[in-house]
């Protein structure tokens, strides 16, 4: 017996050529962008503890790893530093350093790879002794506009070492129209720069400090610069401002806890939107695979979806390499 029923939305799911051609959202692996963790202290691949699957490369391998992601598709890639303690300060000087393993890894990528796009992290946090992501005022702040200076001083280095893309993680006011100003200044109009305009003070983060050193083996109270996980409104004001001072990519952070500012920057600016699926949403879904509860492969493939369905339009995971066969 069947009803009579004027709509009847099965009908485009039931037939699986019909379901692949009326898809709203595609992920593709030109989507995606991999963080990769490097460091001038190790010999070999070393796996974070807190990250399973991920590791922290040596100078002397990260080339022909770099050609096998490569070989799989991926074709942007995100540099994070792990430093040698022993180069940490308070004011983090090792960013200034032009021969630092930064620098010295986006020169070695891109002279055999040219390519790809390479993106540089912008901050002070792997450098300095504190962990804080800025320069420290004599009442224990993040000074801000010492900190910006220092940025835009390395935002040169980093463009002269061959990144393309340079992205200012630090959440400090003002910081992407001094180094969009510096940049220009140095010859560098090519360079891009996506900012980590609504870069939120979230609990997700602890992963990545243990990747790049900058845990100090207790909690980092980064409020005072990085936005509340409860404010949208601010958010939106971060996200105008950064778009206001030439940022070419606006990037939202982390990802899936914030859809609601993804989707709002996607309806109201004109430029790439980009987001962050970051370190504890790779460990939250890996950990639960691990453990049997879920199908972790499925589950990050959903997630990152979800992001692009928000609206990113480039999405940093570091997921990127596990799922490229399968997207």
């Amino acid at each position: 017996m069947s009803v009579e029923l004027r709509y009847r939305p099965r009908r485009l799911r039931d037939n699986e050529t019909l379901r692949s051609m009326t898809l709203e959202t595609s992920l593709s692996i030109k989507d995606l962008v991999l963080p990769i963790f490097i460091s001038d202290e190790i010999s070999s691949p070393k796996e974070i503890e807190s990250m399973p699957g991920v590791f922290c490369w040596p100078v002397s391998q990260i080339v022909d790893q770099v050609e096998k992601w490569i070989i799989s598709g991926i074709r942007a890639f995100a540099v994070f530093p792990k430093i040698d303690p022993a180069k940490k300060t308070e004011t983090g000087d090792e960013c200034l350093n032009p021969n630092s393993v930064v620098y010295e890894v986006a020169r070695s990528i891109k002279s055999n790879f040219s390519q790809i796009s390479l993106i540089g992290d912008l901050a002070l946090d792997p450098y300095t002794s504190h962990g804080h992501d800025g320069v420290l005022d004599k009442d224990g702040r993040v000074d801000n506009d010492r900190t910006v200076e220092i940025l835009a001083k390395a935002s040169v280095l980093a463009a002269d070492a061959g990144y393309d893309v340079l992205a200012p993680s630090d959440m400090m006011d003002g910081r992407v129209g001094v180094i969009r100003s510096h940049l220009e200044k140095n010859g560098h109009i090519k360079t891009c720069i996506m900012s980590y305009a609504a870069k939120f003070c979230s609990s997700y983060y602890g992963p990545f400090r243990d990747a790049i050193g900058a845990s100090n083996n207790m909690p980092i109270d980064k409020s005072g610069y990085q936005l509340s996980p409860n404010n949208f409104r601010e958010a939106t004001r971060e996200l105008e401002l950064d778009f206001e001072e030439g940022a070419d990519i606006l990037m939202i952070k982390p990802a899936e806890p914030f859809l609601d500012v993804i989707h709002y920057a996607r309806n109201h600016f004109t430029i790439p939107i980009a987001a962050y699926q970051v370190s504890g949403e790779y460990s939250r879904i890996t950990a639960a695979g691990l453990n049997g509860w879920l199908d972790a492969e499925k589950c990050a493939i959903e997630s990152l979806t979800s992001i692009k369905r928000a609206g990113a339009d480039l999405i940093l995971t570091y997921f990127a390499d596990k799922v490229a066969s399968s997207i």
